[in-house]
């Protein structure tokens, strides 16, 4: 289990530097997916697969769609066209998909080995969980969401292209 613990945390520190050094959005958030997912292999090494779940469906998945529909909606113009073709060659997904595959053949592995449960380790039920987020921490939730309300509804209005229009008095002048 320490060596699984070990490449999995390996692929998140390696994946987290692509992140940070790509200068493509795209490229760093295809290395932000694996990076989510190593975390979801760590979280599931310490006896928490509701919560590696929660990882994996929440962040790995709705959250990229979402940054990746924003950065479709913000329409670039042609210089992005060109670079959306070089997307399409398989040199750049290599290197990510290797990595999860490592991921998927660890994960594989843990779920098909049998382990012991460490000490002091209590399995938490989805269903705690949930009376957990919205019961005492409804708030926060709640909060959440008009934060990432206001974030979307910011990304609009920063992306949308702005029609040029003259003042009506200026209209005449300028013919």
């Amino acid at each position: 289990m320490e060596t699984a613990f070990y490449i999995a945390a390996a692929i998140a520190v390696l994946s987290t530097i692509m992140v940070i050094t790509r200068y493509n959005l795209m490229h760093a958030l295809l290395y932000l997916v694996v990076s989510l997912l190593s975390v979801a292999v760590i979280l599931y090494l310490y006896g928490a697969p509701f919560m590696a779940a929660l990882e994996v469906i929440i962040y790995a998945g709705a959250i990229m769609v979402l940054i990746i529909f924003f950065v479709m909606m913000l329409n670039l113009g042609s210089e992005a066209d060109r670079e959306e073709r070089l997307w399409l060659k398989p040199r750049i997904w290599v290197i990510p998909a290797a990595l999860c595959a490592v991921l998927l053949g660890e994960l594989v592995y843990l779920v098909l080995a049998p382990h012991h449960a460490a000490a002091g380790i209590e399995v938490v039920p989805p269903k705690a969980v949930g009376m957990a987020l919205f019961g005492p921490y409804l708030l926060a939730v709640e909060l959440t969401g008009m934060l990432l309300m206001a974030g979307i509804v910011g990304a609009y209005h920063l992306g949308r292209k702005k029609a040029k229009t003259l003042h009506r008095f200026l209209e005449n002048s300028a013919s």
